[in-house]
């Protein structure tokens, strides 16, 4: 992001002085490199920053959300939606045609705010009910969209975990149980379990109990292999006791956690 393009927008909405001298100070925080060199950059945001997140959602209302509705929608044919959380974003096109449009005019738009397009990052896919399938997917804030026909045979979009977030998590998850699985069983159970509802709160969506269960089982599977390891060769608990310990230890189950939408009757 080009830092005086950004504090031209923060002045728009702010005309507090120390405000906007802090901002400054924060865009050109030094990073220090492996050789020792403090660079202070002259653009993007800090890397890992707390603040990066709200400057990027400063600057994008300016080079995408405006340019979008003002410009994009109001030629188009069909119907376009946008959705966009901080720097993350997907538009949605009804039409092919009002699809490729978009597409050939946003690396445009992104120069004259002094940002360029990743190819990788900016794929154009078909993504329709009238071809349901779990290969025409995408990825978007750690889930992976697709349509998928329910138990009554309607397509309807699902969502799951995407495998890179339910991988990390796992690999979190075996990385704090080596450490701790010195721990009195009750307390460890109870970090554990703690761990395993905040992953249910992230990742409790409605369709996406099979990739929960999967994170249940992983967490179990290395909970049981670890903890037989912390009393030498011998082992304390067996696959048919385990389950038993972990009832007394009321173990928490995977579960939905996302409230359904209420609709609104006039």
């Amino acid at each position: 992001m080009d830092h005086p393009w950004l504090l031209d927008m923060l002045r728009v909405r702010i005309d507090d002085r120390a405000c906007l001298h802090l901002s400054r100070q924060w865009l050109k925080a030094g990073m220090l490199e492996t050789d020792g060199q403090v660079v202070h950059p002259e653009t993007g945001t800090p890397q890992g920053g707390t603040v990066s997140p709200v400057l990027a959602t400063v600057y994008l209302p300016y080079a995408l959300d405006l340019w979008f509705e003002n410009v994009v929608k109001p030629p188009g044919r069909g119907e376009a939606l946008r959705c966009r959380d901080a720097d993350d974003w997907v538009c949605a096109f009804r039409l092919q045609e009002d699809a490729e449009r978009f597409v050939r005019g946003f690396p445009n738009r992104l120069e004259q705010f002094n940002l360029q397009v990743a190819p990788e990052k900016t794929p154009l896919r078909r993504f329709s009910r009238f071809h349901p399938s779990t290969k025409r997917r995408f990825t978007f804030l750690g889930f992976a969209f697709f349509w998928m026909p329910d138990r009554h045979g309607v397509p309807r979009v699902m969502r799951r975990t995407a495998r890179k977030k339910l991988h990390a998590a796992c690999q979190r998850l075996t990385e704090w149980i080596k450490p701790h699985r010195h721990l009195p069983g009750r307390a460890f159970f109870q970090r554990l379990h703690a761990r395993r509802r905040g992953h249910s709160n992230d990742a409790g969506v409605r369709g996406n109990s099979r990739s929960l269960n999967r994170f249940c089982h992983w967490a179990m599977d290395w909970t049981f292999t670890w903890l037989n390891r912390r009393g030498g060769k011998q082992r304390s608990d067996t696959w048919a006791q385990f389950p038993h310990v972990l009832d007394r230890v009321k173990r928490a189950r995977p579960r939905i956690t996302e409230v359904p939408r209420r609709r609104v009757f006039a």
